[in-house]
């Protein structure tokens, strides 16, 4: 397992090693004590999966609020993807910065968004799934977004179509407006 470090300290991009021949590959997606062995100690209680099925789909940004706050670990299961988490800690000195991955089933990375971030993602490819483990419940009355386009984020997409949006996303709050309820713990 190769665990690279980015921009923004706790954001980490993991790929697993595969093992192929003739017949495919086997790849080991995760394991507790190797990543506890990276310094990664998070415990998930929930896995989720969902299908994009047009290329340009946008979900996100969203996050849970504290107490309810999750830690996710994203991969990509079909097709390929823009993953990218943006700094929400009140206080941080990365605070509304940015960093993603592209995660596609060819490259098998996985993106560790530790809480305290706003996740999102955009579909490379129709067809996309995405597979994400979380450290906490899904909690609606803790739901947060932040608003995918933001230019005073200026997030490069890398996709100059139009956006396939929920709804919600569409109509989330700029950072400006943002009241997050995360602040950002110096380390000690």
């Amino acid at each position: 397992m190769q665990v690279e470090t980015t921009a923004i300290p706790g954001v980490l991009i993991i790929t697993p090693r595969r093992f192929g021949d003739a017949r495919g590959f086997f790849a080991e997606t995760y394991n507790a004590k190797a990543l506890a062995a990276q310094g990664v100690e998070t415990a998930f209680v929930q896995d989720n999966h969902s299908l994009s099925e047009t290329e340009g789909t946008v979900r996100g940004l969203h996050f849970q609020a504290p107490p309810h706050a999750q830690d996710k670990l994203v991969r990509c299961g079909r097709g390929c993807l823009f993953d990218v988490v943006v700094d929400i800690r009140k206080g941080s000195p990365t605070y509304g910065k940015w960093v993603g991955a592209e995660l596609s089933f060819e490259n098998g990375k996985q993106l560790l968004a530790p809480a305290g971030m706003a996740h999102g993602f955009i579909t490379r490819a129709p067809h996309t799934e995405i597979i994400y483990k979380c450290s906490d419940f899904y909690a609606p009355a803790t739901e947060g977004a932040l608003l995918w386009n933001d230019p005073a984020i200026g997030i490069d997409w890398g996709f100059d179509g139009e956006a396939v949006l929920s709804e919600k996303d569409a109509i989330a709050p700029a950072l400006a407006e943002l009241d997050s309820p995360f602040v950002w713990n110096a380390p000690s």
